[in-house]
């Protein structure tokens, strides 16, 4: 899967459980928020002020994309 700023983090999630830890060192720890699910990457990215394409750079070499 291939991560972008609009792919919702619950997508994210349900695709690979371990990208947790991707969030959660971003200071993301309500994973398990319906409402944090239905975030995008953007959106977590600029409520916890992090990088998304540094993000996104993490996720998709994680993923292997």
């Amino acid at each position: 899967m291939l991560y972008t700023k609009d792919t919702l983090i619950g997508e994210a999630l349900d695709a690979d459980e371990s990208l947790a830890n991707y969030f959660l060192e971003m200071g993301m720890h309500c994973l398990g928020c319906p409402s944090a699910r239905g975030e995008s990457i953007a959106e977590a990215c600029a409520a916890h002020q992090v990088d998304c394409n540094a993000l996104l750079a993490k996720l998709n070499a994680h993923a292997k994309v």
